[in-house]
């Protein structure tokens, strides 16, 4: 299974802090997630020039399928950058990552996620969408679809109605499932309608968090995957250290979580994802898929950022290989 991935073509630049003192100066609320106009940035740049950062290529959906690029599936990104630092690194980092990427060009500053990581291992984001928030339904191309088997999308995506709704026609034209990530509870709320559109008519694999699927269908995790499983072909819902739901018809699986101090829980949810799809990839079952996703998505909190080191994807690839040989021999 090839699979593609549409977002926000953010570079995310990581600052730890000692304390939550300098969240008011930037005009930030801790634990958060606030777009911010290009003043704003250049206030909290200020800010980060006394700190130490780290540079890597994010948005939801590049996270997720650099995870399965790096379990060794073949992965692309269709997304848009401006021609700056920024976009150049954002390329050239999911290439290092073994992404193959349809990057659209312009003279927009390039997205960035400002993201504060602080002694607790919460996460604050001040993102500036910049460039990548310009994509349009006519920037995209059949071609761009051409050789994959999935479209895995962001749910943030879904503030443009018509780049969302062209993306997941043209999918389904060039005979692409669907996998769609519902982002955060906000955007869930603030467009239910065309998510729902969405849900009912072109998505096969939906992922959402506890939050997410209150917001959505208005029950708990275990009665929400019921209620999701009967309108798309596979549901997940994650619940964070408390583990996960995958529904598939009238099949409910509970995958427990993989238990590891966190450190950063960046990317998580995304991580989850990659392992998830890499599981369906291998012919896994819903389980072990859930279980594979966990694996990962408990190994991304234990480092700063969403990339991990080749060491690790290492121990994660014996892992995981372990685990499907010992779910098959079963």
């Amino acid at each position: 299974m090839r699979i593609v991935g549409l977002g926000n073509a953010l570079t995310d630049v990581l600052a730890r802090l000692h304390s939550d003192a300098c969240f008011e100066a930037m005009g930030l609320l801790k634990g958060g997630m606030q777009l911010i106009d290009e003043e704003r940035l250049l206030k909290i740049m200020a800010i980060f020039e006394g700190l130490e950062t780290t540079l890597a290529s994010g948005g939801s959906a590049a996270n997720a399928v650099s995870g399965v690029t790096r379990m060794g599936v073949e992965g692309g990104f269709i997304g848009k950058i401006g021609r700056d630092a920024y976009g150049q690194f954002f390329r050239d980092d999911m290439e290092r990552n073994g992404v193959k990427t349809s990057l659209i060009e312009c003279d927009q500053a390039s997205g960035c996620a400002m993201t504060l990581i602080t002694p607790d291992g919460e996460r604050t984001f001040g993102t500036f969408l910049g460039a990548a928030a310009t994509l349009s339904a006519d920037e995209l191309d059949p071609q761009m679809f051409a050789g994959y088997d999935l479209l895995h999308i962001e749910g943030y995506l879904v503030q443009d109605e018509a780049l969302i709704l062209r993306a997941v026609q043209l999918a389904k034209e060039m005979g692409l499932q669907v996998s769609f990530d519902m982002a955060s509870y906000n955007v869930v709320k603030e467009n239910y309608a065309i998510i729902h559109t969405l849900v009912e008519n072109y998505v096969d694999i939906l992922f959402a968090n506890e939050e997410e699927a209150m917001a959505y269908v208005g029950e708990e995790p275990r009665q929400a995957v019921e209620t999701l499983a009967r309108h798309c072909r596979i549901a997940v819902v994650k619940c964070g250290a408390h583990g996960s739901f995958v529904g598939c018809g009238d099949a409910v699986v509970e995958v427990p979580a993989t238990p590891e101090v966190r450190i950063d829980s960046t990317g998580a949810g995304d991580l989850y994802a990659s392992g998830f799809l890499y599981g369906l990839s291998q012919h896994c079952s819903l389980r072990m898929c859930g279980e594979i996703g966990s694996l990962l998505a408990g190994r991304v909190i234990k480092v700063i950022g969403t990339k991990m080191s080749d060491e690790i994807w290492a121990e994660i690839k014996l892992k995981v290989a372990e685990m499907i040989a010992e779910d098959r021999g079963h």
